[in-house]
């Protein structure tokens, strides 16, 4: 149990220290010029994320379960503290104190990512990781709207003239939401609709529709890194939804085999 606390953090820490690193570049992208305060703290936050980052790293499997235990405490720190930046952000964007060129939709996705990452550490050190049933149902409640929101803002990053490749976005964002939808109506069924039959067949649709979005993502980010289509996407964006799609895909392969040892 030691080892798989270990190394359940050190997956968990890896991932998302990177996506909040990677974050706080777009933030900083995003603001205009003249928001120096703004922009020296995204600087800091990517230090902060680079370093925690690197560190986890240099940790194995065989790390002593105190020091990860101390060590998730001061990632959940840097989290909530990255988290208060965006959620302020939030403010000042919606109020029109601050403009740029970050959606307020972009700040709050962002901002729920961090929030899922720090509960995540929470539950970690608590021991207090959601059951199977609870967590299939939370996991791709929160990961859907996720990928629904990836679809907008390739939609909207996409130069107009990219017709199909615009077209396919928003077909993605419809068919995300609905799979929210679809998530949104089992969680107000719990429990009784936690069976292993329902809940195979949720994790089965849903990963086809996420291995559909993650290759149309993977084409995308290809064909921008090869400069072959028009848009504002910056490559290292197109590989960071990439990346959080396959992630996301990864989590449903683990739930089918979870169910498939509980028939």
């Amino acid at each position: 149990m030691a080892d798989h606390f270990v190394e359940r953090s050190l997956e968990e820490i890896r991932f998302w220290s990177r996506i909040m690193k990677e974050h706080s570049l777009f933030l900083k992208l995003g603001f205009n010029y003249d928001d120096t305060k703004l922009i020296r703290e995204a600087d800091r936050f990517y230090a902060i994320f680079e370093d925690i980052e690197n560190k986890s790293h240099a940790l194995t499997s065989n790390t002593d379960p105190e020091y990860m235990y101390n060590f998730n405490n001061l990632v959940y720190t840097a989290v909530s503290h990255i988290w208060a930046f965006k959620r302020n952000l939030l403010g000042l964007i919606i109020q029109c104190k601050t403009g740029g060129n970050n959606f307020p939709l972009l700040v709050d996705h962002i901002s729920r990512e961090a929030n899922y990452f720090r509960n995540r550490l929470k539950q970690l050190n608590t021991g207090t990781l959601d059951p199977l049933p609870d967590a299939i149902v939370n996991e791709n409640v929160f990961f859907l709207r996720i990928m629904a929101d990836h679809a907008k803002f390739i939609n909207h990053l996409l130069d107009p003239s990219e017709r199909k490749l615009v077209e396919q976005a928003r077909e993605f964002s419809h068919d995300f939401d609905q799979l929210l939808f679809q998530a949104i109506d089992l969680d107000s069924m719990r429990p009784q609709s936690q069976t292993v039959p329902l809940l195979e067949q949720f994790v089965d649709q849903n990963r086809v529709s996420v291995r559909q979005l993650r290759d149309f993502k993977k084409a995308a980010r290809d064909l921008i890194e090869a400069c072959k289509i028009k848009s504002i996407i910056p490559p290292l964006l197109a590989d960071h939804v990439f990346r959080e799609a396959s992630h996301f895909l990864e989590i449903l392969d683990s739930f089918e085999a979870a169910l498939t040892n509980a028939r």
